[in-house]
């Protein structure tokens, strides 16, 4: 278990191995059982990584939701020797959340539009308890969202996701060594930012 995964961020549920290839055919088929299932898999785990990037709901369902309607047009662009199915669909919503960006950035620079105000969380607060629990989750993302891009993907696929760093190279287009240098620079980066927020 990660240190993230400690302060109440879920991991997706791994899928089923080894019928992602069968589940595709049928999808490619027609088959709405199929896509389904694919969806009830898949969709959490990809919109939890486009709600940590964007911080946004809109932006991360409409991710979610173009990553989901490209495998329903063309299944057959899934590359099992390339990654799992849920790498797949989630390098497709970051690819649509990046189309966004750029179009944003017309109006608004990439920085700002990044830099949301509640990171995409809001928590109903019922004790001391989840009062303490919610402050530490609004430095952790406010710590989370100072980093750059490259370094905030790295520690939300690896770190709040728990994807292997194949996975989480995959979605982000890089060598598994390159993911491995962004997560520990992150990784370094957060400790520093995390450890001046508890000065007094």
């Amino acid at each position: 278990m990660s240190w993230l995964t400690r302060l109440g961020f879920v991991a997706p549920a791994a899928s089923a191995a080894g019928d992602e290839a069968a589940l595709l055919t049928r999808v490619a088929a027609g088959d709405a059982d199929a896509l389904a299932l694919v969806y009830r898999r898949e969709s959490g785990s990809v919109y939890r990584y486009a709600l940590a990037l964007a911080g946004d709901e809109a932006a991360a369902l409409d991710a979610v939701q173009e990553a989901f309607a490209q495998l329903l047009r063309g299944p057959q662009g899934y590359r099992a020797d390339r990654g799992s199915l849920g790498a797949y669909l989630a390098g497709m919503a970051r690819h649509q959340l990046l189309n966004q960006w750029r179009d944003a950035r017309r109006h608004v620079s990439l920085d700002d539009a990044l830099d949301t105000d509640s990171g995409g969380v809001e928590l109903t607060l019922a004790s001391d308890a989840r009062l303490d629990r919610a402050q530490r989750h609004e430095v952790l993302w406010a710590a989370i969202r100072s980093l750059s891009w490259p370094q905030r993907e790295a520690i939300v696929l690896v770190d709040l996701q728990e994807r292997s760093y194949d996975d989480a190279a995959a979605i982000a287009g890089v060598s598994t060594d390159t993911l491995r240098t962004r997560l520990h620079r992150a990784r370094q980066r957060l400790a520093d930012l995390l450890a001046v927020g508890e000065r007094p």
